[in-house]
């Protein structure tokens, strides 16, 4: 990319496909070494190309409702995929208004273990808010940060047998974004 816009600085007509071999046909002088960092970054921000980092979040365990863990960290720009499993008896949400405004959702999918593998039965994009995931299941929540700050409204707003919230429950959790 960069290589492509001083391909077009120095006169050249705009660049498609490979912009650091064409910016080299064209001439360009760039120090030695730029190409081999061109190399490095090439497709990585093309999100079909990244390797989803995976962050798993268990929701609740038998008798606990409770995010685990609590706080979760992820970098700007990077391509995620959100396990969001609930091991637990009782369903639960995965909640957080802030969290979904700082991210670009590539989708989420439904998943079921089958024969020890994971099978993709769902797959919804768009702006996402709010997972529900049913006891003994996993959606997997695709995304990439865009904004930087800390998120601490994460909860589970499942009201329990009590008239309690899960988050009342101590169902909360920070979300740091970098």
């Amino acid at each position: 990319l960069l290589a492509a816009g001083a391909a077009r600085a120095q006169g050249g007509a705009p660049v498609e496909g490979n912009g650091y071999a064409k910016a080299a046909e064209m001439g360009v002088k760039l120090p030695d070494n730029w190409f081999k960092a061109l190399e490095l970054f090439e497709g990585i921000g093309d999100l079909s190309k990244q390797a989803p980092i995976e962050v798993t979040v268990d929701l609740g365990s038998p008798g606990k409702h409770e995010f685990a863990p609590k706080q979760l960290k992820f970098e700007t720009g990077k391509l995620y995929k959100l396990i969001l499993r609930n091991t637990s008896n009782d369903p639960h949400y995965f909640t957080s208004h802030a969290f979904s405004q700082m991210v670009f959702t590539r989708k989420v999918q439904v998943t079921q273990q089958q024969n020890g593998k994971a099978v993709t039965l769902a797959e919804f994009k768009g702006a996402i808010r709010e997972i529900e995931v049913y006891p003994g299941q996993t959606a997997e929540w695709w995304f990439v940060p865009v904004a930087t700050g800390t998120v601490t409204d994460l909860r589970c707003g499942i009201v329990a047998a009590d008239g309690k919230s899960h988050a009342d429950h101590g169902m909360v959790g920070e979300i740091v974004i970098e």
